[in-house]
């Protein structure tokens, strides 16, 4: 029989990895969306009136299986695909994106869930129960229910494509990043790398019986060379091919996707009676509407533009001060920006990287989440891995009792998409009196061991290390009776306030020398090197901040407006970048094309979020900092109104059950130097 059509008896529950075959998925889920359509028509024929439990319950408990299953799936698509997976993940996309529409579509089920909303008030439901009742009521009537039925024919038509485009897109991405190698056979063009950077270099092209050295778009390879290569037409070279992915006008070429993604998301929102996509997706958001999306960047570009003007004209000037450059093009941006830092600050990554060992900052960022939630971290060998590389634990409390699995997968390789992501493989969720514990991954793509030298860290790959660990406590600490509210279920700009947060603790003594310590002699990071981390860490930010806003504005140039007229990706897209744009256009570069966080992943409308957040997280360390930074009175607070309640209560009234306040933006420009 199917593994997959069977629960799992594995310890803790855990997804039989090694057991699956790629061809088990297909027929799986197949027979699993069959199994759940008949979960629902339980539901549809059940004669007794429609209640919450025999309605809402019974619909938020249906399709469990599916649910982790399909979970699996994707999340190997992510981290370990191949030819095989993606060619069924064109084939299960769409099923599912029809299975979706079936539910949402079904007149009979909507009958029953609006019976129940319309009755509410007489139903004494706890907070929880309210929310998931809204919540499941929303996604019916967000989602066609309410439609005629030839509009609704229209609108799984546009779903089914949708799902097909986003998954393409993906690929592309993907083939592009994989495709292209930088082989390198002369050590000169190497000048101003790094030791490290040259020997995982030689490595790889070893590994594929090359001579030389080997560079490519990932970014444990592409960032160290655009950072520290002395050689420009090479920097030029590399950039050039990042910046082209999707661009080629090849069979991996992105741009009508971009055009036909942006324009039946437009369609989509407007058949369901929104005036932009923007405008649907932000209704379910902290930020309500795209009007105060654009006042909240436009509000922090103001802010932020003359601080990112004033920087980009001394990293100029300093520029032509040492290699006479005239013009600094964007392949120039990192390498004399981290000249410049060394020299302001006589601090560059390679000083810092030997207190970074990966080992040493997985073990901090467990000892500071122990610090301050009573979590113990346990390696275990008991559980399958879908790749070698991962890694796995038992996480517990202070009782010894499970609170959740958690898998780590840090290296880059063909099969996985480049970045770094938290997922999960199966929600918690409290039933039949049981408390189902998560299990919750983090996904990236640090620098591999050497022969001669351990995995060792940028200052950026630690905090974005910490980033995800952040959004896995989320996942982890997720404390609720119902999944779809569980963990980090909830307002997409409430999201990042956890990962984000968790950054803060990088920058701080305390908990720096808890796992900053010297690869070779365990020395602790020296605190003039800390000092020089704080002092450098609003290096750059009106330029950092300028991008991010770019980024975000870019999304709502695609999602907030009519994109019927729009036919040339590039030519929409310089006109977004107008009020940020610091650096030369390179005629042979487009953003969109590769913009997977909102043309494939869930960003779409919502990329302001991470500045959003950023107001959000800054507010909530300065509470930290005021009562000490591992203050188990206020990390009780947190755990208790933000990381145990997922989306079970509206995100403000969350924050302000731990802060006592709503959150003040002054705190994240006086982080960021843009306010004194």
């Amino acid at each position: 029989m199917n593994i997959l059509l069977k629960s799992f008896s594995t310890a803790y529950n855990t997804a039989p990895f090694s057991e699956i075959k790629n061809e088990d998925f297909l027929p799986a889920i197949t027979t699993l969306i069959e199994d759940t359509k008949a979960e629902i028509n339980a539901i549809t024929s059940n004669t007794e009136p429609p209640t919450f439990e025999n309605t809402i319950e019974a619909l938020e408990f249906s399709g469990e299986q599916l649910d982790r299953v399909t979970s699996i799936f994707f999340n190997l698509n992510s981290a370990e695909t191949n030819d095989d997976i993606q060619k069924i993940a064109q084939e299960v996309s769409p099923l599912l994106s029809e299975f979706g529409n079936d539910i949402t579509l079904n007149e009979a089920l909507f009958k029953r869930v609006k019976s129940v909303y319309d009755n509410r008030t007489h139903l004494n439901l706890d907070a929880e129960q309210t929310m998931l009742l809204e919540k499941k009521y929303k996604s019916f009537s967000r989602n066609g229910a309410n439609l005629a039925e030839d509009k609704k024919e229209t609108l799984r038509a546009l779903d089914k494509d949708l799902s097909k485009l986003k998954l393409s897109f993906g690929e592309n991405v993907l083939a592009e990043t994989n495709a292209f190698e930088m082989h390198i056979t002369n050590e000169d063009d190497l000048s101003g790398l790094p030791e490290g950077a040259k020997e995982a270099a030689k490595q790889l092209a070893e590994s594929k019986d090359k001579d030389g050295w080997l560079i490519t778009l990932d970014y444990p390879s592409y960032i160290p060379f655009m950072t520290y290569a002395d050689n420009r037409e090479l920097r030029k070279k590399l950039a050039i091919a990042a910046g082209k992915k999707g661009f080629h006008n090849n069979e991996y070429d992105n741009q009508d996707h971009v055009l036909n993604i942006a324009k039946k998301r437009f369609q989509r929102a407007n058949l369901l009676g929104y005036k932009t996509h923007a405008h649907f997706v932000l209704e379910e958001r902290m930020a309500k509407t795209p009007e105060n999306v654009s006042e909240f960047l436009n509000e922090l570009l103001e802010k932020a533009k003359p601080a990112a003007h004033d920087e980009f004209k001394n990293l100029e000037e300093f520029a032509k001060s040492i290699d006479n450059i005239d013009h600094l093009e964007k392949w120039d941006g990192a390498y004399y920006a981290e000249k410049l830092k060394q020299k302001l600050f006589n601090l560059d990554d390679e000083k810092l990287k030997p207190y970074f060992q990966l080992e040493k900052v997985t073990a901090g960022a467990f000892l500071v989440a122990e610090k301050l939630f009573g979590l113990h971290f346990e390696e275990i060998n008991t559980i399958d891995k879908y790749h070698d590389d991962v890694l796995t634990y038992k996480v517990t409390d202070t009782d010894g009792e499970l609170v959740s699995i958690f898998y780590a997968d840090f290296f880059p390789r063909a099969g996985k998409r480049n970045g770094a992501w938290m997922t999960s493989f199966k929600s918690q969720a409290i039933k039949n009196g049981k408390n189902e514990r998560p299990h919750i991954s983090i996904v990236c793509n640090f620098t591999k061991p050497t022969k001669s030298k351990p995995s060792l860290l940028t200052f950026n790959e630690v905090t974005t290390l910490f980033h995800e660990f952040g959004h896995a406590l989320h996942g982890m600490l997720a404390n609720t009776t119902y999944p779809s509210l569980s963990g980090t279920s909830v307002y997409w700009d409430f999201v990042e306030l956890p990962s984000q947060v968790m950054e803060n603790w990088c920058f701080e003594k305390e908990a720096l020398e808890l796992f900053a310590k010297h690869y070779k002699t365990g020395e602790v990071i020296p605190m003039e090197l800390v000092s020089k981390i704080k002092e450098s860490s609003t290096f750059h930010e009106g330029m950092q901040t300028l991008r991010q806003i770019s980024f975000g504005l870019l999304d709502m140039s695609w999602h907030g407006i009519d994109p019927s007229q729009i036919q040339d990706v590039k030519a929409h897209e310089l006109v977004a970048f107008q009020n940020t744009k610091l650096y030369p256009d390179v005629k042979e570069n487009c953003m969109s094309t590769a913009f997977s966080h909102i043309f494939q992943g869930g960003y779409s409308s919502g990329y302001y979020s991470y500045k959003w957040a950023e107001v959000l997280d800054a507010d909530a360390f300065e509470y930290f900092k005021e009562a000490g930074i591992f203050n188990t009175e206020v990390a009780t607070k947190f755990k208790d109104h933000v990381l145990s309640q997922g989306g079970t209560v509206d995100p403000m009234t969350l924050y302000k059950r731990f802060r006592g306040k709503e959150p003040q933006p002054e705190a994240l420009l006086k982080r960021a130097g843009l306010i004194k």
